[in-house]
């Protein structure tokens, strides 16, 4: 897996929100309404609410969404012109919102949306550039859909922050699967989720272009392009639609799993609403130090006994020279820690073994 580093810093992100939203979700999308604001955000906490106060493609994609079971619990819509829909402004206004899914409301994924200053490109740019520079705790994903019974997975945009979904629904399908992503803690895989839409199943032909069949096979792991599709499974009762994977939209990397990025940008937030506290007041000391150690212990250990991590290990390297007898010390070794004292700063490192979810299971019968 990648390394993220974390600057815990007082005078950076101060608009950053009190608490992580990774249930709520920004629809941007056409309206018919002739009242609606254009680019002014509207929170929702009901579908009846959006329908009427954005009829037409905005206000259905936000009730597909907040009909999914579990479902969000807050959706902003953000409404654009019909004829000329300005999306980088709306994109703008959402930069804003504490939200952690960001959808275009019918707006899929092919040679006319992904084009330099497109709406899947825009999209895309979006979740990049504010996740990366935006305030602590407004990293986000974007969800997107390909045309109905598309199954080529290179029209995409890669990127480890985008979501994209294969379908044969008349319906918003990047709608439906962003609320059936917000309704689930982000440790949590989204493969084989049920998703709340009228989606006929494609056929495993369809399903193998989307999935690379020359490198999965009984003794790999999932092989995927980048692209998850809506599928039926006979081996689930009734007739539901579920999420066929969990990719995220760059399948060449460690996050190539959407509970990937979604559990390092909360566990990364978690950290730092912790660690805060200790900045201006836990000193350059063996005690302090320790303290700031157990600080991250209690964000961590919880997830260890929850399975969410194998293990963790955190070590602060000031914190070797100051256990050392003074000395023992080497010069080099004082100069470090009358280094750190000067300029304030400590660093800390945390190695976090993260535990996937079972994505296959391969069975060898042997008859005898």
């Amino acid at each position: 897996m990648a390394v993220r580093y974390i600057r815990v810093d007082p005078t950076a992100n101060l608009f950053a929100p009190a608490v992580r939203a990774f249930g709520n979700i920004a629809v941007v999308g056409r309206t018919t309404s002739t009242t609606a604001t254009i680019g002014n955000a509207v929170l929702f906490t009901n579908p009846d609410d959006a329908k009427k106060a954005f009829p037409g493609e905005l206000g259905t994609a936000i009730a597909l969404a907040f009909v999914q079971t579990p479902g969000p619990t807050l959706v902003h819509g953000v409404p654009v012109a019909t004829d000329t829909p300005d999306w980088a402004t709306a994109l703008g206004a959402v930069a804003a919102l504490n939200v952690q899914l960001v959808v275009l409301a019918y707006t899929p994924v092919n040679k006319t949306t992904t084009p330099k200053d497109a709406p899947i490109q825009l999209l895309s740019d979006h979740v990049t550039s504010v996740s990366n520079t935006g305030a602590d705790g407004m990293e986000r994903m974007g969800v997107a859909m390909l045309d109905k019974g598309a199954t080529d997975p290179g029209v995409i945009l890669p990127n480890e922050r985008m979501v994209y979904i294969a379908h044969n629904s008349d319906q918003d399908a990047a709608a439906a699967v962003a609320g059936t992503i917000a309704g689930y803690e982000p440790a949590v895989s989204l493969l084989l989720k049920p998703v709340n839409i009228i989606s006929p199943p494609f056929k495993p032909a369809d399903i193998e272009k989307l999935n690379d069949p020359g490198k999965e096979t009984s003794d790999t792991g999932p092989a995927g392009l980048g692209v998850n599709w809506l599928t039926t499974p006979s081996l689930i009762p009734g007739n539901g639609v579920f999420m066929g994977e969990g990719y995220t939209g760059d399948s060449s990397h460690g996050k190539k799993y959407i509970d990937v990025v979604r559990f390092v940008d909360d566990v990364s937030f978690q950290l730092k609403a912790r660690l805060i506290s200790s900045i201006g007041n836990v000193r350059i000391t063996r005690s302090g130090l320790r303290t700031l150690i157990a600080q991250m212990e209690a964000i961590l250990t919880p997830l260890v006994e929850a399975d969410v991590l194998n293990s963790f290990e955190v070590v602060v390297p000031l914190l070797a020279l100051l256990d050392k007898d003074p000395a023992t010390r080497t010069a080099e070794e004082t100069q470090r820690i009358h280094d750190a004292e000067v300029a304030r700063l400590v660093q800390v490192l945390a190695a976090l073994k993260y535990a996937g979810a079972v994505h296959r299971i391969s069975i060898s019968l042997k008859f005898d």
